[in-house]
């Protein structure tokens, strides 16, 4: 599998199980903060997406750090509608997702810079994958606080390992044997 496949199919995990999360919640909720220090789910995703946009527009061609973008504004505010926050949301996955549909695995050994300091293109990438994660998890975290016992989980429940494992590694066996 390539890398750039591989980087695929791990931002579309992270965006999927965020939205999981997210689909569970009603806009009060979405825009909820627990504290002053804390941001909302609708105040991760807002930053999530314009960090996305901010590093992915003309990846190999300009710094990751947009001179327009506003990531202190990203902090403020909420959002109206839900549809405002998912359309936002989105904006920033779509960037990423064009972004690297165009790639080559030759363009991964380019140097790219952020705020000034040079990456090679995949390490860019890889800096992204575990940004996002960190922030899809906050997503998951809150959301999973803030509906408790009505909590649909979005990876393996809770007490049942085993049973998953074994679902898994029947799979595993009945592939082997085609």
């Amino acid at each position: 599998m390539s890398y750039l496949k591989l980087a695929n199919e791990n931002f579309k995990n992270i965006k999927s199980q965020a939205e999981k999360a997210m689909e569970q919640l009603n806009l009060d909720q979405l825009n909820f903060s627990p504290n002053e220090e804390s941001n909302s789910i609708a105040i991760i995703a807002k930053h999530m997406s314009g960090n996305l946009k901010s590093r992915f527009r003309d990846f190999l061609t300009s710094d990751g750090e947009k001179p327009d973008r506003n990531r202190d504004g990203e902090f403020k505010g909420t959002f109206a509608a839900r549809e405002d926050l998912l359309t936002h949301w989105n904006d920033g996955w779509t960037v990423l997702f064009q972004t690297l549909s165009q790639l080559t695995e030759k363009d991964l050994e380019q140097t790219v810079l952020i705020r000034n300091e040079p990456h090679t293109a995949i390490k860019a990438i890889q800096r992204q994958i575990v940004h996002q994660a960190t922030h899809a998890g906050q997503i998951v975290y809150l959301a999973k606080m803030i509906k408790n016992e009505e909590w649909n989980t979005v990876s393996i429940p809770k007490g049942h390992s085993q049973q998953f494992n074994e679902k898994m590694m029947g799979m595993s066996k009945k592939e082997e044997t085609r």
